[in-house]
């Protein structure tokens, strides 16, 4: 059964390590804990202990939020953790003043956004490094 819990603490070598096996690039988790203490929020998933998911909330400090980072392990894919996840992220960001949650998404991914009640825009994106 999996357990979701809200601004909860994380180990952040355990989400580098999920992070890892979900994405395939190296994540020591080092840089996790500044990056959560500037976040809005954030939501994790639990399956017996195990880090399973996560999803981070960023913000403007006003009403613009963005979800990043959503992630699920592999072996928990397509089991609905992953729209759990931005579902109570979304809530979360709600709840604490956010008006508007944006996320950006590769075309591959525009069923699962599109299934979680994002609708598409037009948007920019410029490549810093």
């Amino acid at each position: 059964m999996t357990e979701y819990r809200v601004q909860a603490a994380v180990d952040s070598t355990e989400l580098g390590q999920l992070r890892e096996a979900a994405w395939g690039a190296p994540d020591d988790g080092h840089a996790w804990p500044a990056i959560l203490a500037r976040s809005l929020t954030w939501v994790t998933a639990h399956d017996g202990g195990q880090l399973t998911g996560f999803v981070n909330v960023a913000w403007d400090g006003g009403a613009h939020a963005f979800l990043l980072d959503t992630t699920v392990h592999p072996d928990w894919q397509r089991r609905g953790v992953g729209a759990e996840l931005v579902r109570r992220a979304a809530t979360s960001a709600r709840a604490l003043g956010a008006e508007w949650l944006h996320v950006d998404y590769e075309p591959h991914l525009s069923g699962f956004y599109e299934s979680c009640g994002f609708r598409p825009t037009a948007a920019g994106l410029l490549r810093l490094r």
